[in-house]
């Protein structure tokens, strides 16, 4: 009984305690929530249709902070899109029209990108069809807006996983994008001082960029866009030159050839085959016939106990030839099948083929 009410105090006890502390889970949730940084969208895209039929696909790309929820919202769609996130940061979904909606060209998309308990909004600024590019711009009174700086910080390698950080300065208040060759979708640049746009895109694996690749920045203040093409190379000019490794022993099997090597007949066989002979050639005729019969006996018994023990001692065997990277060829002997094809990738060690995977 005293057991009891002693562990009913305890229970008591912690009860009032518990109000004090988080549980582990809600720590972590508060730890979470507030070492989260804004996430942020660096890219959207579309790839304009022909037609905005019924059945016509709308494939939309969202580049921004890895792990969040991505949706579209589609003027004139019945419903919301959600993108699925196929790599890390790179959100994709598609679009079937159907006969309810009423999307056009123009119709706005917004994105919106969800990590945690926050969310960051684009509007894309391409249009859906093919051919009415950019939302028609309006003749607005004021100064079409200036783009006095366009530079990118080269990079020696722009290979998967390298940075390019590029800046726009222009007219404040505006949205700047760029499109770069080889990179699908295009890259926001956010302000990040009054009239300073300025941003880092991290080139994917599966990104096809060069040094000469053509870059436009585009600018927009309300409904005016203004464009520039960037004047230098993405690649800095002291970009590692990267010496092709040699190996010496590597290679290609190039032939394998089927070598038949023909004995030779000892003076032995010679002998033998001569008596032979000379024996089957004594039955044949008499007197002087015999004797010549005996002599061409020996010398055809010579000759053919010469070529069947030359036949016996025949042997075959595999020569397979390897091209090797340094231009040199080597062969290597086997006694029976090597069990290579030509084209194998294959090493020479002290003589000895092995598979080079």
């Amino acid at each position: 009984m005293k057991i009891t009410q002693k562990l009913f105090a305890i229970v008591v006890a912690m009860s009032a305690l518990m109000p004090l502390a988080l549980l582990p889970s809600q720590a972590h949730a508060q730890q979470y929530n507030q070492s989260q940084a804004t996430p942020r969208i660096e890219g959207f895209n579309v790839d304009e249709v022909r037609r905005l039929d019924p059945g016509a696909e709308l494939n939309f790309d969202i580049y921004g902070t890895p792990g969040g929820l991505a949706t579209l919202r589609i003027e004139g769609a019945t419903r919301n899109l959600i993108l699925v996130e196929t790599e890390a940061g790179v959100y994709e979904g598609t679009y079937t029209i159907n006969s309810r909606d009423k999307i056009a060209a123009r119709s706005p998309v917004t994105a919106n990108l969800r990590v945690g308990n926050q969310v960051v909004s684009a509007v894309l600024n391409e249009s859906l069809q093919v051919g009415v590019g950019y939302h028609s711009a309006k003749v607005m009174p004021g100064p079409q807006p200036s783009i006095d700086r366009f530079d990118v910080e080269p990079v020696a390698d722009l290979s998967g996983g390298n940075d390019l950080r590029f800046t726009v300065l222009g007219t404040p208040g505006g949205k700047v994008d760029l499109a770069i060759k080889g990179v699908k979708g295009k890259v926001l640049l956010p302000e990040v001082n009054n009239g300073e746009y300025a941003n880092t895109y991290t080139i994917r694996n599966r990104d096809r960029i060069k040094s000469n690749s053509v870059v436009t920045a585009n600018l927009r203040v309300g409904e005016r866009v203004t464009s520039v093409i960037l004047g230098k190379a993405l690649q800095s000019a002291a970009a590692p030159v990267r010496a092709a490794r040699i190996c010496n022993n590597c290679g290609t099997v190039e032939a394998i050839n089927l070598v038949e090597v023909k004995g030779e007949g000892s003076y032995l066989g010679t002998i033998g085959g001569g008596v032979v002979g000379a024996l089957l050639g004594s039955q044949i005729g008499e007197g002087r016939g015999r004797t010549a019969a005996q002599i061409a006996g020996a010398l055809g018994g010579a000759y053919a106990g010469h070529a069947i023990e030359g036949k016996s001692r025949t042997s075959n065997h595999y020569e397979v030839l390897v091209r090797l990277q340094n231009g040199a060829t080597q062969t290597v002997s086997f006694t029976a099948e090597p069990g290579y094809r030509v084209g194998d990738k294959v090493k020479i060690n002290d003589g000895v083929i092995v598979r080079n995977p």
